[in-house]
């Protein structure tokens, strides 16, 4: 077991997808997780093998599946791994896993995740020391957010942000600082659960008035925090100045509040307006919502054959299908000017069209269209017709067909109908072990750099030991 074997799954989604992990777990496949995880050191499977295990309390066996992953000193590895032994009662064991041990390129993880496993054990102060000498990585600052949430520690979290959001006020552009924008939000945030909501809304309220321009992540939780305490008012004026980022919650603010009639006047007036921004948008997701579909296609079909970058054509046909609208959006596929027709529909407007056919009982037709193509006029000819197969029920034909198609996405397929029918042992083996998928990939890339070992990215499934938690 290799550590770029296992960080090159979280960077690429390699090994078994988590959606099929998720799958496979539900329909009852744990053991194949399981074998998954010892034969093919699948980083997604020894997730989901974990997860069920301890659901159903059996923390030694989980500790069993994770344990190979956690002694490389992976440290995505080791987290899990801690919330394992936390969680069958061995602090200690989780402790000593966790503790950092010299310099190295993760120190900042490392040290977040053995206070994790500190305050989980009841020992918050402890935790707080070993937090304090990385505060200024930005994960580290989020994290000692999250794990003091309930534990009557607000007022020191407090005093530590304190010095940190003073330099970021005092010149976000300087070195080491200008990644901290969050702390701001992180004070509002404990500010905020700690009852002292007024406050929070005045040290946002501050930041934007003085720095106009954002940050726009501040800007947003700003304008997510007045709408989370019915400060409508508020909003709407933060909407008048910052569009960009709060012209949305604005929007949801009104529809939770049963004022949708007021979001929409406010959207129309500033598309009469002319202000730049996504509001047409806005307008036909609010209007698909109310269920006034051909409203909602009126307000925005005036985008749907533009060539460049504010084409909603494709925005519409997902909310309308969300809705069960598959016979509006299969004719907005139709009709189309030459222009648009001769820029895209070799490419996207048709595979949407024949996936709207699939998903509304409409697969042999889809079929007999694509069929009536010349082959190398459909990007992805045979994977197309397999889905609409499978959609038309005819499963067999259709797994018989991907079984003749190289590559991982076809295996993948095959799996999804595979773990349907409950054959979870087949459909894993169907796909490509790691080793073999890491050759496909270099093939197709011969100049590509091995993914940076040190980076911990966001894991497909929460990453946090604390929401790793059932």
């Amino acid at each position: 077991m290799k550590v770029d074997d296992l960080q090159w799954q979280v960077d690429t989604l390699g090994g078994v997808l988590p959606r099929l992990v998720d799958d496979i777990r539900e329909r009852g496949g744990l053991e194949a997780l399981v074998q998954a995880a010892q034969e093919r050191a699948d980083w997604f499977c020894a997730v989901g093998a974990m997860r069920e295990l301890c659901a159903v309390g059996e923390f030694g066996r989980a500790w069993a599946v994770v344990e190979p992953f956690a002694a490389t000193g992976w440290q995505r590895a080791v987290r899990v791994g801690a919330d394992v032994l936390v969680r069958w009662g061995r602090v200690d064991q989780a402790l000593e896993l966790t503790r950092p041990e010299g310099s190295k390129e993760s120190a900042a993880d490392a040290a977040r995740d053995h206070a994790e496993v500190l305050v989980r054990a009841g020992r918050v102060e402890e935790a707080l020391g070993v937090l304090v000498p990385h505060l200024r990585a930005g994960r580290v600052l989020a994290a000692l957010v999250e794990m003091t949430d309930g534990l009557g520690s607000d007022e020191r979290v407090l005093e530590l942000l304190a010095p940190i959001a003073e330099d970021f006020r005092r010149d976000p552009e300087q070195p080491g600082v200008r990644d901290l924008w969050a702390v701001l939000s992180a004070q509002a945030r404990v500010l905020e659960r700690s009852g002292r909501v007024d406050e929070a809304i005045r040290l946002l309220e501050a930041d934007t008035a003085a720095r106009g321009y954002g940050p726009q992540n501040n800007v947003e939780f700003y304008a997510e925090l007045l709408a989370r305490h019915g400060r409508i008012d508020e909003l709407r004026e933060l909407a008048d100045t910052q569009r960009h980022s709060a012209v949305g919650p604005y929007v949801t603010a009104l529809e939770n509040a049963e004022r949708a009639g007021e979001a929409e006047t406010f959207l129309r007036g500033l598309i009469a307006a002319g202000h730049p921004g996504w509001y047409d948008s806005m307008l036909m997701g609010l209007l698909i919502r109310q269920g006034r579909f051909d409203e909602a296609i009126k307000a925005a079909e005036h985008t749907f054959d533009d060539l460049y970058d504010g084409n909603l054509l494709q925005g519409a046909l997902i909310l309308l299908a969300d809705q069960g609208q598959h016979g509006k959006a299969i004719g907005l596929t139709e009709g189309r000017s030459p222009e648009f027709l001769a820029e895209n529909e070799a490419s996207w407007l048709r595979s949407n069209r024949w996936w709207l056919m699939g998903e509304s009982g409409r697969a042999r037709e889809a079929i007999t269209e694509i069929e009536a193509l010349p082959a190398d006029e459909v990007d992805d000819r045979e994977l197309t017709i397999a889905w609409l197969l499978a959609q038309d029920g005819r499963v067999e034909e259709a797994m018989a067909l991907l079984r003749s198609l190289p590559g991982k996405r076809a295996a993948t397929d095959l799996a999804e109908l595979l773990i349907r029918q409950n054959r979870f042992t087949e459909a894993i083996a169907a796909i490509p072990d790691v080793p073999a998928q890491r050759e496909e990939a270099q093939s197709r890339q011969p100049n590509a750099v091995s993914p940076d070992t040190g980076h911990l990215g966001d894991d497909p499934w929460a990453a946090p030991t604390a929401a790793l938690q059932e």
